[in-house]
Order: structure tokens, then sequence, then C-alpha cells
């Protein structure tokens, strides 16, 4: 190979290197920002299903249920007298 093309191919071969370096460290910062957003969005829907579990538990209470189940179904505790056991 020719002397006088071996500094320019070096120079050429630096600068690609170079921009290589700047577009790696770009997408990495992009990248580590769309982390951090999706962090606080997970961060977010945890929140939000731990109240909504909290919730559905009141919901679901024994004495809850057996309120609506005697007022709006008109249900009541069985009589032990009038049980009859089929064999």
């Amino acid at each position: 190979m020719n002397n006088k093309w071996i500094l320019p191919l070096l120079g050429v071969l630096v600068l690609v290197s170079a921009l290589g370096v700047v577009f790696a460290k770009h997408q990495n910062r992009k990248l580590y920002a769309e982390l951090s957003e999706l962090q606080k969005q997970r961060d977010t829907m945890e929140l939000e299903w731990g109240r909504l579990q909290l919730e559905q538990s009141t919901w679901a209470t024994h004495g809850r249920v057996e309120k609506i189940a005697r007022q709006k179904l008109k249900m009541r505790n069985v009589d032990y007298d009038k049980v009859v056991i089929v064999k």
C-alpha cells in the first residue's frame, strides 16, 4: 500500500470511530430516559394495583356481603329444625 494513503485513511477511520462513539452515547442516553419513564409508569401502576386490591377486599368483606344478602336479596339464616337431609 502507498504510504501517502495511510495517514488520511487512519484519519477517516478515527473520525468514523468517533462518530460511532457519539451515536452509541446518544442511544444510551435515549434508552436510559425511556427506562426511567417506564420505571415511573411501573411504580404508578403498582400503587394503583395496591389501591385496587384494598378496594376489592373492602367490597368483599363478610359483613358487607351478608348485609346485601339480607337487604337486597331477602336472604336469611337457615332454621336448622326445617332442614331436611335426603339420603
